[in-house]
């Protein structure tokens, strides 16, 4: 099972708001280790290395190493708290990831081709409805995004999940409708034309019928 990231930590045997800041004002962050059905474990990492973790984008979707005194432990992060101001990273959530195991976990959507798209082309403008999708997928082969294509997108088209190449072994946690990820929606003007024209065909119509 890779791992795309290793923290150093050490086991924690203080608790509460007061031993969290004083741990904050010395570089580390209180952490817990949890599940797999082994008690819970706190800890403390550092704050730096954390933060450049984070921001490095799928953290909670990334296999990772905790290092506790020479001892790993493979971990994916369920849960973090943000300061609400700073956006200081206050405390981070790990959940213990056994072999062979499969997780729920949040997959980003990547849009491909969008410079080859119709319906952008065209004037249509592309509505993200789920920028990621939640999937069970297995611990060992975490998709690092879900592709959908534009290739062939037209305006007013609906992108749903079935239009996505999935990964061998992972689906997603809603599996009782086919439902939307994007639409391009149809410029304004387009809209007004076909009206126009379906306007234009029925005066027609009525023409043709009262000759």
């Amino acid at each position: 099972m890779a791992s795309s990231y290793e923290l150093k930590a050490s086991a924690r045997d203080r608790v509460g708001k007061g031993a969290a800041r004083a741990l904050r004002r010395e570089g580390l962050l209180p952490a817990v280790i949890y599940g797999d059905k082994k008690p819970a474990l706190p800890i403390t990492i550092p704050v730096k290395e954390t933060t450049i973790t984070l921001h490095k984008g799928g953290f909670t979707a990334q296999i990772g190493t905790i290092n506790i005194d020479g001892e790993k432990h493979q971990v994916i992060a369920k849960d973090y708290q943000l300061h609400p101001v700073r956006d200081d990273v206050l405390h981070v959530d790990f959940l213990r990831v056994a072999k062979g195991a499969t997780l729920t976990v949040e997959i980003p959507v990547q849009f491909i081709n969008e410079e080859d798209c119709p319906g952008l082309k065209k004037g249509g403008v592309l509505n993200i409805v789920r920028h990621t999708v939640e999937m069970n997928v297995p611990a060992d082969s975490i998709p690092e995004a879900l592709v959908l294509d534009l290739a062939k997108a037209e305006p007013g088209d609906s992108l749903h999940i079935s239009a996505v190449d999935l990964p061998e072994g992972a689906e997603p946690t809603i599996t009782d409708r086919d439902f939307t990820i994007a639409t391009i929606a149809a410029p304004a003007g387009m809209k007004e034309t076909d009206e126009g024209e379906e306007a234009e065909g029925a005066e027609e119509g009525e023409e043709e019928a009262s000759e």
